[in-house]
């Protein structure tokens, strides 16, 4: 499993699951960052979550979750469309001040916001709650039974190699097909090691749980995707105006834009101004 989001279902439980696994497209987001490995570990815990959650979405659209920090780490963002394309980034220093790298001690007080963009929609649909909870697994199971009004239990791990998790959620009604059913599942994915989350989903979920019955949906790929997209910077510059372009590269020599979702950066010359204006007949002094 690399690069995978696998869907299952304990068909006599009502409880469903998600297992995410990410390799190349998580290298690809960490690619030229520089960043500190617990900070790497935090980003790498959420690109996994933000791509289980993305993977209800049905229709086109883009979800976004972003962690504001109070402390080392400013914030921390990833999104994910219904294609599974993810981008994120991290803004922190490049090395952390010594002691303890817990995430409190890394984000201190903060928020998580959600926000859902549909594709013909004109506003996102956003939702803003404190941070609660001691790990990016805490936040974010604390965060989805408050959203959906049901059990939910997530489990992460993330290097610089690999991102993963492992997702459970209580339907409504489970407690009424197997009283025990939430309880035991909760159990047994407790004894999962980091590890095993790298093992294929069918291996994994068997040795989880030997005597469920489990239907396991067909896999989906992940990947991470940031293009570059000039036209889209020409069409900001030229939303400037040639005035304020040329007031621009008069005082500092050029145009630099940093993207910094993507890691991208953008330089202009003068030659800019008659590519975008070339009506105007105006020289720049």
């Amino acid at each position: 499993m690399s690069d995978q989001v696998v869907r299952f279902l304990f068909e006599d439980l009502d409880i469903r699951g998600v297992l995410v696994r990410l390799s190349g497209a998580w290298k690809a987001m960490q690619h030229g960052r520089n960043y500190a490995p617990p900070v790497a570990a935090l980003l790498g815990e959420m690109a996994a979550v933000t791509a289980l959650v993305g993977s209800n979405l049905k229709t086109p659209g883009r979800i976004s979750f972003q962690l504001q920090g109070g402390a080392a780490v400013s914030l921390l963002v990833v999104d994910c469309d219904e294609q599974l394309q993810l981008r994120g980034m991290a803004r922190c220093p490049t090395e952390l001040p010594p002691g303890p790298a817990a995430l409190p001690e890394l984000l201190g007080e903060g928020r998580l916001q959600f926000s859902l963009q549909g594709a013909q929609a004109a506003l996102p649909y956003l939702s803003t709650v404190p941070l609660e909870g001691e790990t990016i697994a805490e936040i974010f199971e604390n965060y989805l039974v408050r959203s959906e009004q049901q059990p939910a239990r997530l489990w992460l791990s993330a290097d610089g190699s690999q991102a993963s998790g492992l997702f459970l959620q209580a339907l409504p009604g489970a407690g009424r097909r197997d009283a025990d059913g939430w309880n035991r599942v909760q159990l047994l994915a407790a004894t999962l090691r980091p590890e095993e989350l790298l093992l294929p989903a069918e291996i994994l979920l068997a040795r989880l749980f030997p005597e469920e019955t489990m239907r396991i949906f067909a896999a989906r790929t992940a990947s991470y995707h940031c293009p570059r997209d000039e036209d889209k910077v020409r069409s900001m510059l030229f939303s400037l105006g040639r005035e304020e372009v040329e007031s621009i590269i008069h005082e500092q020599g050029e145009i630099v834009i940093k993207d910094d979702i993507c890691n991208h950066e953008y330089r202009f010359g003068a030659g800019i101004i008659a590519e975008l204006f070339p009506s105007a007949g105006k020289t720049l002094h």
